[in-house]
């Protein structure tokens, strides 16, 4: 019993195997011819594979796929049910793409089928297909869609029809031809506004017809991109954003994420990268792409395409004007709140350039102005109201040339303003300092010399071209004249015997006759004669009577005239297209006198008599070098419009709204200067607004007036206004402006830029022409600026004033400084009062109170300086003084001040501890500072002690009676010593109380001679490093008798490699010979050093011999964790972490990779010391790959690679089908499970149960194809077959077969007796299935087997790679019935090589081999 198969296979030819292969495109089948492909050639394969298309009815499908093999494969294309339409699918080959298309436009239902696409040569032939399900729409659209197909059929049939009419009827002159393709590409990514510009630019003139077409190619193009993209939004045109940089962008939403982006320049393809490290990149987030161009130069001007996978989404045109910067800008230094201006003069005019500030463009608007001079040569940027923030890099950008200068804003110096918010200041800083008009003027000279030049040529040449073309008239004219005279010679003698007969009318039909029979006449002529010309310029003969010319006999009546004379040369010429000769012939005389005549048909031609100049270049006549723009004028003040002509003898109209405008018209004033034409408005009303137009030599110009009543105030209550308004505290205080602009105009009034309500004493009052601002009972505090503020559509306005509200100064402040408190004299000091009340302060009035008296004693007024010296003091006596400020407007609050003592023992504080400034054996020199605390008395001297070491008495060094003055104090020598003892010395003030408490001690010193500067230490070295400390260690300098002595201490000094100071990290000597330098910079470097020193001085330093970086010593990255995981296995939608430890030292550089390739955004890394982590947070299976980490620092690189795979459970395998291909076995075959183009480790089980035993039992294991054969299959019992799909995530649910049951056929036994013969059954070995080539991956099983016949039975022998492998453990061998199979638990790498199976008998031996191939 045979079942059917799934599909049909195609028969081999002899000699042929069929191979069945893998593809890395899922869903590829390839089937190799041979067992072995030469070196150099390969089997057909997919690179790219048709997708499956869902579109709707009328819409156009397109398949596409590219293939690979060596010799190049065939590729063909069928459907399952049916065959392929040529007329409705065709099959295209673009070489640019090497893509293979299948298209279909205007799909219909009937075309919804399975599609395969086949590619074949002599090694092979791989086979793929998609699906195509075509969208009905509804009954009536469908309706539709037929009508406006058959419209379409009816319309292409009588197009035809109607060509071929055109055809018979005369020529029409033909139409400028269409624009190229590039118009159509930039008007489709264009913007409408630009559509004028980009008509202008390439001649299009009939705008109708343009935006009908334009409409139809949007359809096109929509169709198209709709296959690739689902939308596509804010396409902005390319334009310079930064110095040297380009860029354009749009947003685009891919259908497929995978889809190939292309970039072309002028049609040819232009590489880009994503990272921007080369010319042009792609930067894209999310939705939005952005294209740039870096180092830009003349060369990469052009137009840019944008492509999806072939399909254009986007065109730009990038024009580089050639223009140079005649003044660049320089830099500016503003004080803040001035306004900084930037100026540069360009080559060429320009209608505008862009300006950059910190690399971010800049817009006219609050803070910027950008302004452009008449002659688009100046171009100028001011910037407004400066503050700090503002100061950095500004550029200015034209075509692909920049310039950029600093901007420098300077805090205000006016100490006034300290504190304080600043006023806006009118000055203006910056500007070029030279005299642009100037060199604007000089260099339009140039330009101008340089277009006139160019015209001049343009004249010349237009002039040589008339001339030429009157020559060619000259001869056209004698050529005609000869043609007509021929024609009516032959007319004359072919009607001579009708001339009297007709009628007036007959005489008209006769003429008109003639003059037909003449225009045929005419026809040959016009050939001959252009064959004639198109060699000479000719000069005709004399025509003889009757029409004769030179005695040639004349032609019969409506016969060809041929002129075959020669014709005499004057100028050889060559004339392009056919001149056209008109014959007039006269009509006979008759009663009507009628009279035919033929119209002579146009001369179309074109000469050339060498190269002339391109036909775009023109002579313009009279234009405007310089046309109108739009003024926004002030109600009531002038308005001016000025435009210049490029000639000073032209007049001009100029109009309003259409109106024409006259000098007499009230208010308006119309001045010629030269070239210049100016319409001067005195006083500005709303009628004047409007469109105004200037007309002059069929030339014109537009600009539209427009009229803005914007606030003002008057300028004399502007001037009261700003008047400082002074009061008493208490008062009222009155602000009142008047304004005028056109309403609704807001108010607002400010004090000290925080904005003024209605309250109890802040009254506002508004009107539509003035308002007023009310503050009642002022403090102090209220005193500063006021501001009002007016707004309206048109714009706002500002005006300043100040308020001064004046009171009584606040106390002088305490507390009071003690000058001096002796005896007889108390001196203080106090500071002035913090408020003066807004008047100086003109005395202080002083009072005073003994201690334990109740009374105040007046001491009186002292000028206005907080100092009093009080001379009438009482010894021990403690005093208290009130101080009182007192200005014009009042006397503050009373300061009292602490109790001060006349004349007490208050003894000074302790000296600074002596300082040895030099030691010699009969001479100590001492210094030292003057204590902090004199006692309130001046320090009148010192007393100085000495004590030698080892001693405990303290001997003056000066006598008791005569201390050491204070100005001695800086340096004083102690001349009372012994040379070699060591002394130390302590210091105590004396004031008028008396002497005060002893300083610390000194240092102990010598008494001997200075000693030498030790000398450098030795074998300085850095013994232990962190990222923030640094260990030294060294070995002390040696001493040496007269050139260096012992060194005391050390100093260790540090320098940064990027400043030239060293600092001293040290303050206090060292006397160990190490040391720690700590608070460094991780990763910094240094530079270190050490000091020797002794009382001689400092020795020399000793460096170290390279700067050091503040890191531990540098470690080789290396991965500590021994039990990192290489696979993982991770279920879809899952997150999945890696966390990988690592050692290294300094910190390396983190990179991660998938598939050798940067992650994405979407995979999260975490970076810490010494361990990194990699987070997916919702896996899928796109997510699959091998992971590498790589490590690398200075020291050494290291690298970990892991692979995540992401899976799911799979689903289960499709229907199973049984086959019988040998007795006693069968084929189990099914179609894979959907997961199997995903999952490449994706494997089945096969399970088997007969009517016998009931159980399932698991007969195969790991299979990676798409049948298995069973063995061991007994007639008369059911067999029942399960197929289950499994993975590294699980196992999928059964796929079950149908019942397979062999019949076992019962016979009737007869014994037929034959004669005995000698009959043997014996026979060869031979192999009934072969073995097949086998591809595994590591680590699992392989299985092989194969069906061999032979009688007796034949001995089977296993070899691998010649050698036997029966008697090798690792392999299970068997055989069962002649099925030979042989099973590989865990294929690994050795397992490659050539497998061979050796059966052999009595009778002879066979064999057959196969290749496995280990995948890792």
């Amino acid at each position: 019993m045979k079942f059917r198969k799934t599909k049909d296979e195609e028969p081999t030819a002899p000699g042929q195997v069929r191979i069945k292969k893998r593809s890395k495109v899922p869903g590829v089948m390839i089937t190799q011819y041979v067992e072995q492909i030469p070196e150099g050639s390969s089997h057909p394969d997919f690179t790219r594979k048709p997708i499956a298309l869902t579109i709707q009815e009328g819409k156009l499908a397109v398949f596409k796929a590219i293939v690979t093999g060596n010799p190049t494969p065939t590729v063909t294309w069928k459907r399952n049910n049916g065959d392929i339409d040529p007329e409705r699918c065709k099959s295209i080959f673009d070489p640019n793409s090497h893509e293979h298309q299948l298209q279909m436009p205007d799909v219909s239902a009937d075309l919804t089928d399975t599609y395969k696409c086949y590619a074949v040569n002599e090694f092979g032939k791989a086979v793929v297909t998609a699906g195509l399900n075509v969208i009905e729409v509804g009954f009536k659209k469908n309706k539709a869609l037929q009508e406006s197909r058959q419209e379409k059929q009816q319309l292409s049939a009588s197009y035809t029809h109607l060509l071929k009419a055109r055809a018979e009827r005369p020529k029409e002159e033909k139409k400028e031809g269409e624009p190229d393709e590039k118009f159509w590409e930039l008007l489709l990514s264009a913007d409408k506004k630009d559509y004028e510009r980009i008509c202008l630019e390439y001649g299009v003139t009939d705008f109708r017809w343009m935006l009908k077409k334009l409409n139809e190619k949007r359809q096109e193009r929509e169709e198209e991109q709709a296959q690739f993209v689902s939308h596509i939004a804010n396409l902005k045109p390319i334009e310079v954003k930064s110095e040297g940089c380009a860029e354009f962008e749009f947003e685009m939403d891919l259908k497929d994420p995978n889809s190939r982006i292309f970039l072309y320049k002028d049609g040819v393809m232009v590489p880009f990268t994503a990272d921007g490290g080369e010319k042009h990149c792609l930067k894209q987030v999310g939705k939005k792409f952005v294209f740039s161009v870096k180092d830009l130069n003349p060369e990469d001007a052009g137009m840019y395409q944008v492509d999806v996978e072939g399909v254009n989404i986007f065109s730009t045109d990038f024009k580089v004007p050639k223009v140079e910067f005649v003044v660049k800008i320089q830099e500016v230094k503003a004080i803040e709140r001035e306004d900084a201006v930037f100026e540069c003069v360009v080559s060429h005019p320009l209608e505008k350039i862009t300006w950059l500030g910190k690399n971010v463009p800049l817009a006219q608007g609050e803070k910027y102005d950008i302004e452009v001079s008449e002659d688009k040569l100046i171009h100028r940027l001011v910037v407004k109201d400066c503050l700090q923030l503002d100061k950095g890099i500004y550029a200015a950008c034209a075509g692909i040339k920049s310039c950029n200068a600093w901007l420098v804003v300077e805090a205000d110096p006016d100490p006034s303003t300290q504190g304080k918010r600043k006023a806006r200041k009118t000055t203006t800083a910056g500007g070029s300092g030279m005299d642009l008009a100037k060199i604007a003027a000089e260099q339009n000279e140039k330009f101008q010399a340089e277009r006139a030049e160019m015209m001049e040529k343009v004249k010349q040449a237009q002039d040589e071209a008339a001339r030429l073309k009157a020559e060619q008239d000259a001869a056209a004219a004698a050529a005609a004249a000869a043609a007509a005279a021929e024609a009516a010679a032959q007319k004359a003698a072919a009607g001579e015997g009708n001339a009297g007969e007709a009628t007036g009318s007959e005489g008209s039909t006769g003429a008109d006759k003639t003059a037909g029979e003449a225009g045929k006449s005419t026809v040959t002529t016009k050939k001959t004669v252009k064959k004639t010309v198109k060699k000479t310029v000719t000069k005709p003969k004399p025509v003889q009577e009757g029409g004769q010319e030179g005695g040639d006999a004349v032609p019969e009546a409506g016969g060809t005239v041929e002129v075959e004379e020669e014709i005499e040369v004057e100028e050889v010429v060559e004339v392009e297209e056919v001149i056209e000769v008109a014959a007039i012939i006269d009509g006979a005389p008759g009663e009507g006198e009628g009279e035919g005549e033929g119209e002579g048909g146009e001369k179309k031609k074109r000469v050339r008599t060498g190269p002339l100049v391109p036909d775009t270049v023109i002579d313009p006549g009279v234009y405007f070098t310089c046309g109108l723009s739009d003024v926004n004028a002030i109600m009531g003040e002038s308005a001016e419009l000025v435009c210049k002509l490029s000639s000073e003898n032209c007049d001009g109209v100029w109009y309003k709204d259409g109106k024409e405008l006259t000098s007499s018209e009230e208010g308006l004033s119309l001045v010629k200067d030269g070239a210049y034409h100016k319409l001067v408005i005195s006083k500005c009303t709303e009628e004047d607004a409007g469109k105004y137009r200037f007309e002059a030599d069929g030339r014109k110009t537009e600009a539209m007036v427009i009229v803005e009543d914007p606030p003002r105030f008057d300028p004399d209550d502007l001037a009261n206004f700003s008047e400082t308004v002074i009061i008493k505290a208490g008062q009222s205080a009155t602000f009142k402006l008047s304004f005028v602009g056109r309403g609704p105009i807001k108010v607002q009034w400010y004090s000290e830029d925080e904005e003024l309500l209605d309250d109890t004493h802040i009254k506002i009052e508004k009107s539509s022409s003035q308002s007023r601002l009310l503050l009642s009972k002022c403090q102090r505090k209220q005193s500063g600026e006021i501001k009002i503020k007016l707004k309206n559509e048109f714009g706002t306005i500002e005006a300043l004033s100040k308020l001064i509200v004046t009171d009584k100064p606040t106390p002088p402040l305490s507390p009071v400084e003690i000058v001096e408190a002796s005896a007889n004299l108390v001196e203080i000091k106090w500071r002035a009062p913090k408020d003066d009340g807004g008047c100086p302060v003109l005395n202080y009035n002083l009072e005073r109170q003994q201690l334990g008296r109740n009374t105040w004693k007046k001491i009186g007024l002292i000028p206005g300086v907080p100092h009093y010296k009080d001379t009438d003091v009482d010894h021990g006596r403690k005093y208290c003084y009130r101080i009182r400020a007192i200005t014009s407007e009042g006397t503050s609050e009373v300061m009292e001040t602490d109790d001060i003592q006349a004349g007490t023992k208050a003894y000074p504080g302790p000296p600074s501890t002596p300082k040895v400034v030099s030691a010699f054996k009969d001479c100590i020199n001492l210094s030292w500072t003057p204590p902090t605390n004199t006692g309130g008395t001046n320090i009148v001297g010192y007393n100085l002690e000495k004590r030698k070491r080892g001693s405990n008495l303290w001997g003056f060094v000066n006598p008791l009676d005569e201390p050491i003055k204070a100005k001695e104090a800086k340096e004083y020598g102690v001349r009372d010593v012994v040379e070699g003892i060591e002394y130390e010395f302590r210091v105590s003030a004396i004031n008028f109380s008396g002497a005060g408490e002893p300083s610390a001690p000194s240092e102990f010193v010598f008494a001997r001679d200075p000693k030498k500067p030790p000398g450098k230490v030795i074998d300085l070295k850095v013994t232990d490093s962190t990222y923030t400390s640094l260990s030294l260690g060294w070995t002390k300098p040696k001493e040496e008798e007269g050139v260096q002595d012992e060194a005391k201490g050390y100093y260790v000094e540090l320098r940064p490699a990027e400043n030239t100071e060293w600092t001293r990290c040290n303050s206090n000597l060292i006397i160990t010979t190490s040391f720690t330098i700590i608070g460094l910079k991780s990763m910094a470097m240094y530079w270190v050093r050490v000091i020797a020193m002794n009382e001689g001085g400092d020795g020399e330093p000793r460096d170290l011999d390279n700067y050091i970086i503040a890191m531990p010593p540098p470690v080789r990255p290396t991965f500590t964790d021994r039990k990192m995981k290489s696979f993982m296995v991770v279920r879809a939608g899952n997150s999945t972490r890696v966390n990988i430890n690592f050692m290294a030292s300094p910190m390396p550089k983190i990179t991660w990779l998938k598939d050798g390739m940067p992650i994405t955004k979407r995979v999260t890394v975490s970076n810490a010391d010494g361990t990194s982590q990699l987070l997916l947070p919702s896996s899928e299976r796109t997510d699959t790959g091998i992971y590498t980490i790589i490590l690398k620092n200075i020291v050494g690189q290291e690298t970990f690679s892991t692979e995540i795979r992401v899976t799911d459970d799979p689903k289960p395998p499709g229907p199973v089908e049984l086959e019988q291909n040998v007795p006693g076995t069968v084929t189990v075959s099914w179609t894979a499970s959907p997961d199997e183009k995903r999952d490449d480790r994706l494997h089945y089980i096969v399970m088997k149960r007969d009517s016998v035993k009931r159980t399932w039992q698991t007969v195969a294991e790991r299979v990676f194809n798409n049948n298995y054969t069973a063995v061991n299959i007994m007639p008369g019992r059911e067999y029942y077959f399960r197929v289950y799909a499994k993975n590294d995530m699980g196992q999928s649910e059964p796929s079950e077969s149908r019942k397979w049951e062999v019949i076992r056929k019962k016979e009737k036994f007869t014994l037929n007796m034959p004669e005995s013969k000698n009959c043997t059954f014996e026979a060869a070995p031979s192999f009934l299935v072969p073995l097949k080539t086998r591809s595994s991956p590591e680590s699992y099983e392989c299985y092989m087997s194969c069906a061999v016949s032979g009688n007796p039975a034949p001995y089977i022998t296993w070899y691998r790679n010649n050698v036997s492998i029966n008697t090798n453990t690792n392999y299970f061998i068997s055989n069962t019935c002649g099925v030979c199979s042989l099973l590989i638990l865990k294929v690994g790498a050795k397992d490659n090589g050539e497998y061979k199976i050796m059966a052999e008998n009595q009778h002879g031996r066979a064999e057959c081999t196969t290749k496995l191939t280990v995948r890792e």
